[in-house]
């Protein structure tokens, strides 16, 4: 919600001319981007979508002012953090593939859950991470990297219990993995409980632990259901060692999100930005 008088002023424009501006790009749209109240000014639908693109555009600029800036040989510390399956299973390739070109690089990889990526970058600790699934911080923003889906996997020797599984509401009936509190992983699995309509949290029976090849050990011991990241299972599934379990039902689906300063990097984490944007990795089939 805002006022156009607050908006001429923040422009150094006048009220009638914001006022054109406006009338203008609706016109070039095609449809009304706002919303007048009692209360002033707000996008509509329509303009919430435009005003992403042009935030968009705005990075994409000051990333341009940036790359032009730093176009000389690339050197120093790459600083950067990542949650741990994140760090595990998607940022070593990017490292191998930017060190590959950018051999003066040194790296330092802070590796934590997601909260305490998030709050890494916005204390500036480093200057930018990679985290699972959305969230909100000060002092930072996310940008969609990678599309990922938790899938519910069992022991190839797992118990017959475990393996009947279908629904959602069966899950009541087994022991689930979980990761600890202020994991992404583990907050993207509980929203999709409830979305889905399945009243399912931590019970007596569950283990919790601390990372991704824990829960990996623990599923391949047969102690339960874990859900893990399609990146970080290829191999497991490639080799027999683990089976998925097929929940119709319950789809969990998640995105890599990078965290950044409100400001676009600059120096070497500007560049390896770039790099990982221009070259993402690929999930191989198992």
């Amino acid at each position: 919600m805002g006022q156009v008088s607050a908006a001429s002023r923040l422009l150094h424009l006048s009220q009638p001319a914001v006022t054109a501006q406006v009338r203008q790009l609706e016109r070039e749209c095609g449809r009304p981007l706002l919303v007048r109240t009692a209360r002033g000014v707000r996008p509509n639908e329509a303009g919430r979508v435009l005003l992403e693109y042009a935030q968009r555009l705005h990075h994409l600029l000051e990333e341009a002012a940036t790359a032009v800036a730093d176009e000389e040989e690339v050197g120093g510390e790459l600083a950067l953090a990542a949650s741990t399956t994140l760090a595990s299973y998607v940022v070593p390739d990017l490292l191998a593939s930017f060190l590959r070109v950018h051999r003066g690089v040194q790296v330092r990889l802070e590796v934590g859950n997601t909260e305490q990526v998030l709050a890494w970058v916005g204390e500036e600790r480093v200057p930018l991470g990679l985290v699972e699934g959305h969230a909100r911080a000060a002092r930072i923003r996310l940008e969609h990297y990678l599309d990922d889906e938790l899938i519910p996997v069992v022991s190839a020797r797992a118990p017959a219990e475990l393996m009947r599984v279908r629904t959602g509401k069966e899950l009541h009936d087994v022991p689930l993995l979980w990761r600890e509190s202020g994991s992404g992983t583990r907050a993207v699995l509980e929203r999709a409980l409830r979305q889905a309509g399945v009243r399912r949290g931590p019970q007596p029976g569950d283990l919790q632990l601390g990372s991704t090849e824990a829960i990996k050990g623990a599923v391949a011991a047969g102690l339960g259901v874990g859900f893990l990241s399609r990146w970080s299972i290829q191999d497991e599934l490639a080799s027999g060692r683990l089976r998925t379990l097929p929940i119709p039902d319950l789809r969990v689906k998640r995105a890599f999100s990078w965290v950044l300063p409100v400001d676009a990097p600059s120096g070497v984490a500007g560049r390896f930005l770039r790099h990982a944007r221009a070259v993402p990795p690929i999930l191989n089939a198992p």
